[in-house]
């Protein structure tokens, strides 16, 4: 078997890469970097929006337990107010 000739390599190396690459680079890194700025300022919003409504779910579990209190229920239609009242004698919303 033939021994294989180790091959030199005379050109000399670059130290560094030509300036247009290094813009593209630089434009890439700082691309990534403001995408990353941008993600974390809408996740900090979403954490905002999650806590407001939270807040909100709970101003309306303490109307639920005012309406349960005051009427009995809290199935209440939003667009009109009516009170759907639990069905007592086979009747919904019996009127006198």
């Amino acid at each position: 078997m033939a021994k294989k000739e180790k091959v030199l390599d005379l050109k000399p190396k670059a130290e560094k890469v030509t300036e247009e690459q290094l813009k593209n680079i630089q434009k890439l890194v700082d691309t990534i970097n403001r995408s990353q700025m941008d993600i974390g300022a809408l996740e900090t919003r979403k954490h905002q929006a999650l806590h407001f409504l939270a807040g909100i779910n709970d101003e309306l579990a303490k109307m639920q337990d005012e309406l349960n209190k005051d009427y009995g229920t809290n199935d209440i239609n939003i667009k009109d107010g009516t009170i759907n009242y639990p069905k007592e004698n086979g009747e919904v919303n019996k009127k006198d």
